[in-house]
């Protein structure tokens, strides 16, 4: 293992204690995927495939395959959320309180919205023996 800078440790320490507070076992994959997520103490959305590439940017050795197993672990810990898009893209929110989001169609981001400005005065009735869990609210985005 290389040496770490200050910073570095931190990052780590922070992504071991996410893993920790969950009750998840702090691997080296989890830990080192953790720490690109929340090693910086900053909310993010992130795509299986960005973080693959922040990976292996980071020189971690980590297929595409455990990156998904792993995202699909942390949302199943409850420390992130799936937001799915469409359906062929799927982001990864560590900002766990219920929020709205902007998709920026042109750069296929994803980015908070305020969540002050949204008012949802009604859901429809959940059909006979369900309850609504979650509202996820995507606002699509063009520029004129």
């Amino acid at each position: 293992m290389t040496d770490l800078t200050a910073s570095q440790k931190a990052a780590e320490e922070r992504g071991t204690r996410w893993l920790d507070g969950a009750g998840l076992r702090p691997t080296r994959q989890r830990v080192a995927l953790a720490t690109l997520l929340v090693g910086d103490g900053k909310d993010r959305h992130v795509t299986a495939e960005w973080l693959f590439g922040a990976a292996r940017d980071a020189g971690e050795t980590v297929s595409l395959a455990t990156v998904y197993n792993t995202l699909r672990a942390f949302c199943e810990a409850g420390l992130m959320s799936e937001i799915t898009v469409d359906g062929s893209r799927s982001y990864f929110d560590t900002r766990l309180d219920d929020h709205p989001h902007f998709y920026w169609e042109e750069s296929a981001e994803l980015t908070d919205a305020p969540k002050e400005e949204l008012d949802i005065a009604r859901l429809p009735q959940a059909p006979h023996d369900t309850e609504v869990t979650r509202v996820d609210v995507v606002i699509r985005l063009r520029r004129r």
